[in-house]
């Protein structure tokens, strides 16, 4: 038996945020779910800051949707590791010196809600 996750408090999560830099944004297109993995860094309000093309499908999709985005560390050799979701609105992030880069425009998810858990290592299988 798998031993359950532990659940984190927002300061653990914002700190496990902050060290990784590869995550998930999980949102609609066309009434369907999409995910698509982004790189991405906290701001120093700790929404999430990530990129996307200019008029791009994904950029379109986002702004001004409720978006999840989800970031992890599992371990390949025990599955222990960390989980972190965090829901807010996307919105192209029009002011700041790094709003626009060439033909990518920095997409912000303002954090209204967040979650996480620790994940323990997995027992072993018998042989």
């Amino acid at each position: 038996m798998t031993p359950d996750p532990v659940p984190l408090e927002e300061w653990h999560c914002l700190r496990l945020l902050a060290k990784s830099s590869i995550g998930r944004v999980v949102y609609t297109v066309g009434a369907l779910p999409a995910v698509l993995p982004v790189r991405f860094r906290l701001d120093g309000d700790n929404n999430v800051l990530l990129r996307a093309t200019t008029g791009s499908e994904f950029l379109r999709a986002v702004t001004d949707a409720l978006v999840a985005f989800q970031a992890d560390d599992i371990s390949g050799a025990d599955g222990s590791g960390w989980s972190v979701t965090v829901l807010g609105r996307a919105e192209a992030a029009p002011e700041g010196p790094e709003a626009r880069h060439g033909d990518q425009v920095a997409v912000r998810i303002r954090s209204e809600w967040g979650t996480g858990r620790l994940l323990p290592a997995a027992p072993p299988t018998p042989p």
